[in-house]
């Protein structure tokens, strides 16, 4: 993990440490549960999102089958329910689709703003009072 960033800058949204997104299945572009990020992570693995169906459905229409097991890759397949780290860039497709699944802001990773701004972050937020 030496390739991942500084601890500072593993920071969610809303400017604190990063939690855990999910660990079972275990999810993040290091498989770490956590939606880090670093250098070899060119697809911005940062979007803690509760997948769905319809988010499913839409992704594997898109070429990204993550509900299929895959256990050559240790995959187990995506479940409604599961949360997954996102890219941030699907997460934007979903969205500009109109399936966006919604986040878990606390395990979202900062490097998403650069995708997409906090306001439409917080419409999909899972854990906003």
């Amino acid at each position: 993990m030496a390739d991942l960033q500084s601890a500072d800058t593993q920071l969610n949204v809303l400017g604190e440490p990063l939690q855990s997104c999910c660990t079972d299945p275990m999810t993040g572009f290091y498989r770490s549960g956590n939606c880090e990020t670093g250098p070899q992570d060119f697809g911005a693995h940062v979007v803690c999102a509760e997948v769905n169906a319809d988010f499913l459905a839409f992704s594997k229409s898109r070429g990204n089958d993550l509900s299929t097991p895959q256990p050559d890759f240790g995959f187990p397949g995506l479940k409604p329910g599961d949360r997954w780290c996102l890219c941030a860039a699907r997460w934007v497709e979903a969205l500009e689709a109109g399936f966006a699944p919604p986040v878990k802001l606390t395990a979202t990773h900062k490097r998403v703003l650069d995708f997409i701004s906090f306001e439409v972050l917080k419409q999909h937020a899972l854990d906003l009072n």
